[in-house]
C-alpha cells in the first residue's frame, strides 16, 4: 500500500476528514463492494477500456471513491480523452489522492490512490489538457457519481463536509 502521511483527524484543504477507516470500518465497507470493485479498488486491477458507466458521463455533479465516499473530482474537470476511461485533469484537492510509483507489467508510471481509503483509482499521465496538463485516467468502478444538489456520501461519519449537498 502506499506510504501513508495521514494523521488522525488530518482535514484536506476542502475540509474533508482523511484519517483512513479503522479495521472494522474497511471490513465494512469492503463488504459492500461487488467482485469487480474487489478486483480493481482492492487488488490495483484495471476493467476494460470503452465499457465503464461513467466513460461517456456528461452530468454535473461530483465523483466520490467508490469505496470510502471521499470527493474526488468535479464533473467539470472531466474531458474526452479518448482512451477509454473516464478522464479528468483536476482533482477537487490534490491531498484526497496518493500517488505511488508503479513499475507493473515493465512499466514505469504512476498510480493513483483514494488517500484515504487507499483504493485503486487508475493512473496519472503528463499528457492532459490546461491547465493542469494532467490526465487522471480512472477506473468507473473506483468511483461513484454525486448528482449536484444531492448529499455527498458520508459513509464513515465524519460529519460536515461530507452528508451535505453536492454542487
Amino acid at each position: 500500500m502506499a506510504d501513508s502521511t495521514i494523521t488522525a483527524g488530518q482535514r484536506s484543504r476542502a475540509g474533508f476528514d482523511l484519517t483512513p477507516p479503522n479495521p472494522e470500518e474497511m471490513r465494512r465497507l469492503v463488504a459492500d463492494l461487488d467482485d469487480e470493485e474487489r478486483r480493481v479498488l482492492l487488488e490495483h486491477g484495471t476493467e476494460r477500456p470503452f465499457c465503464g458507466i461513467f466513460n461517456e458521463a456528461k452530468d454535473k455533479g461530483t465523483y466520490c471513491c467508490r469505496l470510502c465516499g471521499l470527493p474526488l473530482f468535479h464533473a467539470g474537470t472531466k474531458f474526452e480523452s479518448g482512451t477509454g476511461w473516464p478522464s479528468f485533469f483536476d482533482p477537487i484537492d490534490r491531498s484526497h489522492i496518493a500517488f505511488v510509483r508503479d513499475t507493473s507489467y515493465g512499466m514505469v508510471r504512476t498510480e493513483i490512490r483514494c488517500a484515504r481509503c487507499e483504493g485503486h483509482l487508475g493512473h496519472v499521465f503528463n499528457d492532459g489538457p490546461p491547465p493542469t496538463g494532467e490526465r487522471y485516467c480512472m477506473n468507473s468502478v473506483s468511483m461513484r457519481f454525486v448528482a449536484d444538489g444531492d448529499p455527498l456520501p458520508d459513509d464513515l461519519g465524519r460529519g460536515a463536509p461530507e452528508g451535505e449537498m453536492a454542487g
